[in-house]
């Protein structure tokens, strides 16, 4: 997954997804090339061999790297319970909570390093508290035999998020449409959802690209959940280059397909390979009562995440990194563990003259 068109590099070149200060600078003659890389956010399952979720581990239960550089795990939560902050000390003593103790940063070395003060109080409140959902609901001609089963499938499953999640509804045929903003406020969900109308052909990766970056905006946990009943026939966005920038920005993507969908191998495939990737899962159903079984699954899932995060530490690589979560000693092998494979570092042009970000950096990771 590491081709990148050059439609998508035009699309997403000067987006920084995540905030803080810019640590990385190479001049030119005109400007500035920033690479911002600061707190990268991990939604982590840990699962037996049956496939139950493990609960009750701690932090020093895993082991983190980042293009094989360990890493000091800096906040911790798992499902829904309040968010620790762990990285107490400077991360150059190499002491304090969190994961396998590492050395300091090479200080002449800064290539890419955060500052570990950047996010503190409100801000970290932002960052770990609840998930910010987008269900981006198949609305194309596909639709049409089970549509209202799909709404209520929609419905039931925005009912039953917890209290702390945002949810925004969108919904796709050919185009993008953003019936419900983000918001806190079911009853604007479920509006949207039931003033959705089928028709016209399906552009998938073409709408999934513009919700990833939609959702990339905003600080925290990120989650796309997509209920599509066919394959896409008419974007012109590759999906390899979809699942990157979701990577890249820390958003977890779930799909929910139909028999319809299923029947088309090549849709399968790739459905399978970017929930994988980014930490998510794909469910194919054959029926409405499968659909509700898949939300609920779905809604599981996220009330058994662990979620953590760290500060990258000294890393020269500005292309794609690779990131290992592992646990620590015999949990390794009766455990199995799904989050995102990597990341890849945005650029942000900055101003020669007055070193300020030409547009300002939104978003987190």
């Amino acid at each position: 997954m590491v081709r990148k068109s050059a439609f998508v590099v035009s699309l997403i070149l000067g987006f920084a997804y995540v905030c803080g200060p810019a640590v990385f600078s190479a001049q030119d003659d005109r400007a500035d090339i920033r690479v911002v890389v600061n707190l990268v956010q991990l939604s982590v399952a840990v699962t037996d061999k049956k496939g139950n979720y493990v609960t009750g581990l701690r932090p020093e239960d895993f082991a983190v790297t980042e293009d094989e550089i360990p890493q000091k795990i800096a906040t911790f939560a798992e499902g829904d319970e309040p968010t620790r902050r762990l990285q107490e000390i400077a991360p150059s003593t190499g002491k304090g909570t969190g994961a396998a103790s590492v050395p300091g940063p090479d200080q002449a070395s800064q290539a890419l390093v955060a500052d570990p003060k950047t996010i503190t109080g409100n801000g970290l409140d932002a960052i770990t508290s609840g998930a910010n959902v987008f269900v981006l609901f198949d609305t194309s001609n596909y639709m049409y035999r089970g549509f209202v089963f799909a709404q209520d499938a929609i419905a039931d499953f925005v009912r039953s998020l917890d209290n702390a999640n945002k949810i925004a509804l969108y919904s796709y045929s050919r185009d993008l449409s953003r019936s419900a903003s983000l918001t806190t406020d079911r009853s604007q969900v479920l509006l949207g959802v039931r003033s959705t109308v089928a028709g016209d052909d399906a552009a998938l990766y073409n709408c999934l690209l513009l919700t990833v970056k939609d959702a990339a905006q905003y600080q925290g946990r990120k989650v796309i959940v997509v209920f599509s009943n066919g394959p896409d026939n008419s974007s012109v966005v590759p999906p390899e280059d979809v699942a990157e920038l979701a990577q890249s920005t820390g958003t977890v993507i779930y799909m929910i397909s139909t028999r319809e969908a299923q029947l088309d191998p090549v849709s399968t495939a790739v459905f399978a390979r970017m929930t994988a990737a980014t930490g998510g899962k794909a469910y194919f159903a054959k029926n409405w009562r499968e659909e509700k079984q898949a939300f609920s699954s779905i809604r599981d899932d996220l009330a058994h995440l662990y979620s953590f995060s760290y500060y990258p530490r000294a890393n020269p690589n500005r292309g794609w990194r690779a990131i290992t979560v592992k646990l620590v000693g015999e949990k390794e092998k009766k455990y199995h563990i799904r989050t995102r494979s990597g990341y890849r570092p945005l650029a942000s042009r900055f101003s020669a003259e007055n070193n300020q970000p030409e547009s300002r950096p939104a978003g987190s990771n």
